[in-house]
């Protein structure tokens, strides 16, 4: 349970959230912080600057000690401290016992004090007895020279700091808190249209598979999500569709050679036959068997092509031979209908394929020309290269094709007139395999069909 909490979306929104807004709200205090140091160190460089400016200033000697020995002494506020030391090295006046704490030799070297000094020229930070002062040493010249030693007590700055960590502490642990909290109630709310796709997506079923999921009220970002869902949903619900049809078709299909079968044996069964009608009984169910095998046989070709990755074995197949085989192999069945079957062709055209099928797909081509084509019609098996690819065309002079049934020519137990039975045509599965076959070689299948002046139906397969 712990692990699919850290793992959910949620959870890592969260915790995103939470760590970047913590994260920016450091840097803040960081920032902070170091602007407080620069601005205490500012302020006490100042004071310090102001201070040996004051003293610079006064010329009397009895003033000058006043000033370092009394008035230094009691300002509280800012501890400071101050030493005067003529050229020859004596002390003139220092404030109380700061030679104790702060000898002359921690000062650094006395400067010129000038306006366009920085800080930083002139003032430096000394630890003396676990005690942190500011120092800073100037000279200056009237009527003699001197230098003048100014130190401030940093104990003062040390606690506004000291204390500004405990509540920058304090601050940020319940600013890391806060953005843990607000982190995952945004979260909540930010990923609530994607529970709403989960609901939508958990109540379409079987028989709800028309519902959409609406994208008008979802985020851009979740839109694509959701129209991605439909586009799979209308897909789903076309197979469906299509299985059920499928279903439908293969059990009227299967329901003819049952009944015929059935039928025949009721009827052989009734009384007692002579030997003759016995053997006719018979043969007429082995048709019906052999029709009932060539369906499943067909149907287990396509189901296999189509759900499996199948390989077949190619080799270079002469199209002139194919074609003039196929010819001759249909011819009789085309003086019946009293069809001419034509073959044209150039010499030494192949193309890569599989032997038994290419004859398999020319074959259905062929028949079902044959069974649409009226007598005194002509059909055309013509083979060329168009644009380095072979391209196999069979061509009849038959009724045509309405152009609302040409998108659905190869689905399985399509069959643009309805009224025909096993005896006028097929179940509806010779271009279903045509197409299959296609598929297999990597070949393309073009539909060109006029009512009334026939249809031509090519393969164009890949170059090799």
């Amino acid at each position: 349970m712990t692990t699919r909490f850290f793992g959910s979306f949620a959870w890592r929104l969260t915790a995103w959230y939470a760590l970047a807004s913590f994260a920016t709200i450091v840097l803040i205090a960081v920032i902070s912080y170091y602007a407080l140091l620069r601005s205490i160190s500012f302020e006490t460089d100042s004071y310090l600057r102001d201070t040996a400016h004051q003293l610079q200033d006064i010329n009397k000697q009895r003033s000058l000690k006043f000033i370092v020995e009394e008035e230094l002494s009691t300002r509280s506020y800012l501890r400071t401290y101050a030493r005067v030391i003529d050229d020859e090295g004596r002390i003139i006046a220092q404030t109380g016992d700061m030679d104790k704490f702060l000898p002359q030799s921690i000062f650094p070297a006395p400067a010129e004090l000038k306006d366009n000094l920085q800080g930083d020229d002139y003032v430096t930070t000394v630890e003396v007895r676990a005690r942190t002062f500011r120092v800073m040493a100037i000279q200056i010249k009237t009527t003699r020279t001197m230098v003048i030693q100014v130190a401030c007590d940093r104990r003062r700055e040390t606690g506004i700091i000291r204390r500004y960590k405990v509540a920058m502490a304090i601050v940020l642990s319940l600013s890391f808190l806060l953005c843990a909290i607000g982190g995952y109630f945004i979260a909540k709310r930010g990923i609530r249209p994607v529970y709403k796709i989960v609901r939508a997506t958990e109540q379409i079923g079987h028989g709800t598979m028309h519902e959409r999921i609406k994208i008008d009220a979802l985020p851009s970002e979740l839109q694509q999500l959701a129209s991605s869902f439909n586009a799979m949903l209308d897909r789903l619900e076309e197979s469906f569709a299509r299985i059920s049809q499928f279903s439908e078709d293969i059990a009227h299909e299967l329901r003819t050679p049952v009944n015929n079968l059935r039928g025949g044996m009721e009827v052989v069964l009734g009384k007692t036959r002579s030997p003759a009608e016995y053997c006719d009984a018979i043969g007429s169910a082995l048709e019906e068997c052999e029709r009932l095998a060539r369906l499943v046989d067909r149907l287990l070709f396509i189901a296999r092509s189509e759900n499996s990755d199948v390989k077949i074995e190619r080799d270079p197949v002469d199209l002139r031979v194919e074609l003039l085989n196929t010819q001759e192999f249909y011819e009789v069945n085309a003086e019946d209908k009293g069809v001419t079957l034509s073959v044209d062709s150039p010499e030494g055209l192949s193309v890569l394929a599989n032997r038994d099928l290419l004859r398999s797909l020319i074959g259905n081509l062929v028949s079902n020309a044959i069974a649409h084509t009226p007598a005194g019609g002509l059909i055309q098996l013509t083979a060329a290269e168009v644009n380095h690819r072979a391209v196999v065309a069979v061509k009849d002079t038959g009724k045509g094709i309405p152009p609302e049934h040409i998108p659905h020519l190869f689905d399985r137990f399509y069959r643009v007139d309805r009224s025909r039975t096993k005896t006028s045509g097929g179940v509806g599965l010779g271009l279903a395999i045509v197409n299959t076959i296609a598929k297999l070689h990597g070949a393309t299948l073009d539909i060109v069909s006029e009512v009334g002046k026939g249809t031509t139906i090519s393969v164009t397969f890949p170059a090799e």
